[in-house]
């Protein structure tokens, strides 16, 4: 999809929601959920302010101490979310809505080094400059259990109930090593 396709889809009404979105520290998207004719608007050109919190901040998005560009002492300031429109697609789990992921620029335009997609940017570029190139094999692995969140966190995660005998018997010790998350 790209821009004219969803401000097409926007005035016939398909599109009501952008998730406009950037990978934190832990690999989560986070981001800013818009009405998609403002995204349409304003938000594709000029991008949207995202609190420099969100790359500060660990699994329980407490923030941490120690980062050269925020903290409790020098203060939270905005960076801009820039859509990256080559990213733009359809959630086929949410109707009436798109993701675009962002790439993260300080107010001047300079992109920020210590944001996710820049440090892949980097290592990539890395990689190109030794004439090599990156393939990846992702896996993405999702254990569901019974516990509802308020039990799982009353439980502070630790001995959750599998929703299935196979989390429970072939993967102990990841339920094990993933106690601290």
């Amino acid at each position: 999809m790209n821009l004219d396709e969803l401000r097409n889809e926007v005035e016939q009404g398909a599109v009501d929601t952008v998730l406009l979105v950037m990978t934190d520290m832990q690999g989560r998207l986070m981001g800013k959920r818009l009405h998609a004719p403002f995204f349409v608007s304003d938000i594709a050109a000029h991008g949207a302010e995202g609190c420099y919190y969100l790359l500060t901040v660990d699994i329980d998005m407490t923030p941490v101490q120690g980062f050269e560009m925020a903290s409790w002492d020098s203060g939270y300031g905005d960076f801009v979310f820039k859509p990256d429109m080559a990213t733009l697609r359809r959630l086929p789990w949410l109707p009436g809505t798109v993701l675009v992921v962002a790439d993260l620029e300080w107010q001047d335009g300079r992109p920020v080094a210590p944001s996710p997609r820049q440090i892949l940017r980097r290592q990539l570029e890395r990689l190109a400059e030794r004439g090599w190139t990156a393939n990846i094999g992702s896996e993405l692995e999702f254990m569901l259990f019974r516990d509802s969140y308020d039990q799982a966190r009353g439980k502070r995660y630790h001995d959750l109930t599998p929703a299935n005998p196979y989390t429970s018997t072939t993967r102990s010790s990841a339920r094990r090593s993933s106690r601290t998350c």
